[in-house]
């Protein structure tokens, strides 16, 4: 699954749009490697995304093409 697509189904980031301008502008990385929009994601990933002067960082646990509100925080943990 695409990295934009992957951040809003999982809700780490609401909109894919957003999603795609933050891994344009270079504050996502997959695995400490800075990701494009495009990027494959697979289980086991480290997802870290900088938002100012924070980081958040996620293991990717699951990956599904669509998932309900309520399921969402399944696909991830925090680090």
């Amino acid at each position: 699954m695409r990295l934009d697509k992957y951040l809003k189904v999982s809700r780490l980031i609401k909109r894919r749009t957003v999603a795609n301008e933050a891994c344009d502008s270079g504050r996502v990385k997959i695995n400490d490697k800075v990701a494009k929009a495009s990027a494959e994601v697979k289980k086991g990933d480290v997802i870290t995304i900088s938002f100012g002067n924070k980081e958040v960082k996620a293991e990717v646990l699951d990956v599904q093409e669509t998932v309900r509100k309520e399921a969402a925080a399944e696909l991830f943990r925090y680090l």
